[in-house]
Parts: structure tokens; C-alpha cells; sequence
């Protein structure tokens, strides 16, 4: 194996040292395993509760009326998620459309929007209007307030008490960490700022971004009181075969306005063809919880090994995960590429590509992105990511595979090895 490693220019000092870290990693890998085994559990058997045949894996084009497979892959996703209904469709483009059409459809001019966890991750704020952009919530009348976390990363219980009134319409809660360096909230978390937003306003709605944390627990928020929850198939839940999608899963009535807003009044559900990409859809969602494990696995790695070379890592290699990213904190631009140089370098696509910083749309500063994969963006797929801006932090995530992600972690640490950013301990 060393040899086959050191083929991709990783030498042995790194490996033999990786190796050692390794060792102590097992127990926390074989939790892992029976979490993925409780999931494929589940989606397994809301695929049979929901007679799944081939007739579901057919194309439809135009309007898309009578679209059996899709209807019944909406019908799995509620039924893995404990919801009323959900809405799952090749045209929600990102993660972030599925995000804006949730709000937008469930607020109304004059409504206010809260997040009780902070800023939003970066391309959410033109949605809102937090950066002012063309067709924002803001520009439609809605407002928006936010309290930020306390230093220690817990709620700040008497801020979002006092920020809660009577326009509050719509809690969003931002489950990963975005491009902050803060901890990913569990599901008990999550949980508990659920019911506590409740009680000070019954009848208050809530929505989750689900984003990086799907099949990671053996629970979702929606089965501790959220009303709906949104994320894109090109990550989690895809299982790195979708090649576009997103998912909003709840209420009826939510959901039911949310394919309002996608189609149109009136239209709703009934219409959306969903051509060819069905049996990618269904066959990505069956492999989502051993596909997110192998993610989860290559995480728990990169905080071990980084926080090892000195460097600052959250989570670090001892905490629960509630996420599949990692964030390194590199402390120069030089670490932030390299690092990002080894993540393309062990690509299957693309590997011969150097990244670089570039301005990209929804961002409000140059960013970095690795990613040599089969769907352009998926981030289930092994990538990493981050803004040039102090301190310089690093989000990586994803690999198909568990020994994929262990690949890449290693050529990222080696690259800066090479150029004296890191060094091994004695």
C-alpha cells in the first residue's frame, strides 16, 4: 500500500505517520457503520413501503402529468424524513434555490424572518437581503433579524426571546457551519431551539438547512419539530449519482406552497417533468447513508491528522459530528491553496487543474474551490473550499468513498509539507 501511495507523491514518513493515527480511529468508525446501518434501514424500507418498480425509474417531458416516479420518490422522502409530504425535483436547481423557494413561498410582505444562529452561509444573503440584490425577501417587504450565538457557540436564549414578535413569521436555522468557524448543530440541538422558539410563539414556522447533515444521525430535525426541512441532492442525499436536485421536506401545507412558488398558483406538484434522471435519483438516495459514512469517516480523519500538525480544526478529532465537513483554520492564503491544491490533485476528473481564488456569484469575497468530480459542484463528491479572507480557513467534505477521502487528506497535508506550511512532528 505504501508504494501504491507513494505513486501519488505521498511519502512514507506522512503515511506511516497517518497510519498510527489511524489505529485509534477504529471505534469511532464502527459507530459510524451501525448509523449508516440504521439509515439504509429506513430507506430501504420506505422504498418498499412505497412499491418501488422499474415503472418509477421512466422519463416523462412536458408538463409531466402523471409522473408516477416522481410522485413516489416524494413519497419516499417523506417517509425517511417523518414527514407529511415533500417535494423533490430536478428543478430546484442548488441548495440554495431549494432554500429560497421555502422562504419565499411560507413568507408574505410585512412578515419577518429570524434566525436565531447567526448570519446565514454567505449565498443566502442576497436572498434575504442582507446584501441588497434584485427580487431579495427584502425587496418584497419581508423583514429579517438575527441573533448570533454566544462566544462558546450556545444559544443566546434571552436574544432570540427578546427578537421574537408579532411579525415574526419564520425561523431558519442553519444546521452546518458554513464559512464560520462555529460548532454544526446535532439534531437535540436543533430539537431544543425548536420547541423553545414555539413556546414563545405557538403557531411560529421553522425551517431547517439540512444541508451536509442529511444521514449523518440516525435522526433529522424534522422528527424533532421542524416544519420543514431543505438541501440539495448533489450532496447527502444524492449519493453522489444525482445529477441535479433539491429536496424540501414537511408540513403539507408548507410543502404544498412551495411547489406553488416553483411551478406556479394554481399548478403546484402536478406539473414538472422529471425526464431522465429518475433512476439516478432513486439508486443516489439508496446509497446516501453508506456514501455519507465514508464522508463522515474521511472528516474524522482530517481533524486528527490537522489538529496533530498544529493547526486549529472544528470539530476536533474527539467531538460528536453532526456534519460531514471539516473546517481546518490555516492561518495564511499559501495553506489555503496548497491544501486545496492536494484535494484536486487526488481527484478522479479534472486532476491535472490548479485551483485559484476567484470572485464566484453569491460570495462577497474571492473563493477557492477543489473539486474534480463527476457532477459539476457536488460536494458529496471529495472537494474543499474557502474564502481568501483571515483566518483563512478551509471546509472540506465529501469522497464517495471512505479510502477516496482518506487520499485526499493526505495529498492536501503533504502538499503543505512540501512547502514548509506544516511539518510532522518529531
Amino acid at each position: 500500500m505504501s508504494n501504491l501511495y507513494s505513486a501519488f507523491g505521498i511519502s512514507d514518513a506522512l503515511y506511516g505517520y497517518a497510519g498510527a493515527l489511524l489505529d485509534g480511529l477504529r471505534p469511532r468508525f464502527d459507530a459510524i457503520d451501525a448509523t449508516a446501518e440504521a439509515n439504509q434501514a429506513k430507506v430501504l424500507l420506505a422504498m418498499q413501503k412505497n412499491r418501488v418498480d422499474a415503472a418509477c425509474f421512466h422519463g416523462s417531458t412536458g408538463y409531466g402529468y402523471d409522473d408516477i416516479g416522481r410522485d413516489t420518490l416524494e413519497r419516499v422522502y417523506a417517509d425517511v424524513f417523518h414527514t407529511e409530504a415533500a417535494l423533490v425535483r430536478p428543478q430546484l436547481v442548488c441548495g440554495t434555490h431549494a432554500l429560497a423557494v421555502a422562504l419565499s413561498a411560507n413568507l408574505l410582505p410585512g412578515d419577518e424572518l429570524l434566525s436565531p444562529v447567526g448570519k446565514p452561509y454567505d449565498t443566502l444573503e442576497e436572498v434575504i437581503g442582507i446584501r441588497p440584490s434584485p427580487c431579495s425577501l427584502a425587496e418584497y417587504g419581508v423583514g429579517y433579524r438575527q441573533v448570533d450565538l454566544l462566544p462558546d457557540g450556545g444559544f443566546d436564549w434571552e436574544g432570540i426571546r427578546a427578537a421574537i414578535n408579532e411579525k415574526t413569521k419564520l425561523v431558519t436555522i442553519q444546521r452546518s457551519k458554513g464559512y464560520a468557524m462555529r460548532p454544526t448543530l446535532s439534531v437535540a440541538r436543533i430539537g431544543e431551539l425548536v420547541a423553545f422558539c414555539k413556546s414563545v410563539k405557538p403557531g411560529l414556522l421553522v425551517m431547517v438547512d439540512n444541508c451536509y447533515g442529511e444521514f449523518v444521525e440516525p435522526m433529522e430535525p424534522s422528527d424533532v419539530g421542524a416544519d420543514m426541512v431543505v438541501g440539495s441532492l448533489i450532496k447527502n442525499p444524492g449519493g453522489g449519482l444525482a445529477p441535479i436536485g433539491g429536496y424540501i421536506a414537511g408540513t403539507r401545507e408548507c410543502v404544498d406552497r412551495c411547489a406553488y412558488r416553483l411551478s406556479a398558483p394554481g399548478l403546484g406538484q402536478e406539473v414538472g417533468a422529471s425526464l431522465d434522471v429518475k433512476t439516478s435519483l432513486y439508486q443516489g438516495f439508496f446509497l446516501a447513508p453508506t456514501v455519507t459514512a465514508g464522508a463522515l469517516k474521511g472528516a474524522i480523519f482530517a481533524a486528527r491528522l490537522y489538529e496533530s500538525l498544529g493547526f486549529r480544526v472544528l470539530p476536533d478529532g474527539t467531538e460528536s459530528r453532526h456534519d460531514i465537513i471539516q473546517a481546518v483554520e490555516l492561518g495564511s492564503p499559501e495553506a489555503l491553496v496548497a491544501f486545496c491544491e492536494g484535494i484536486q490533485a487526488a481527484a478522479p476528473v479534472d486532476s491535472y487543474v490548479r485551483p485559484v481564488p476567484a470572485p464566484m456569484p453569491g460570495y462577497d469575497s474571492e473563493v477557492i474551490m477543489a473539486a474534480g468530480a463527476f457532477v459539476q459542484g457536488s460536494s458529496i463528491e471529495l472537494s474543499a473550499d474557502g474564502p481568501l479572507r483571515a483566518p483563512y480557513s478551509v471546509y472540506f467534505q465529501g469522497g464517495l468513498t471512505w479510502y477516496h477521502a482518506k487520499l485526499g487528506i493526505l495529498l492536501s497535508a503533504q502538499k503543505l509539507l512540501d512547502r514548509g506550511l506544516a511539518a510532522l512532528p518529531a
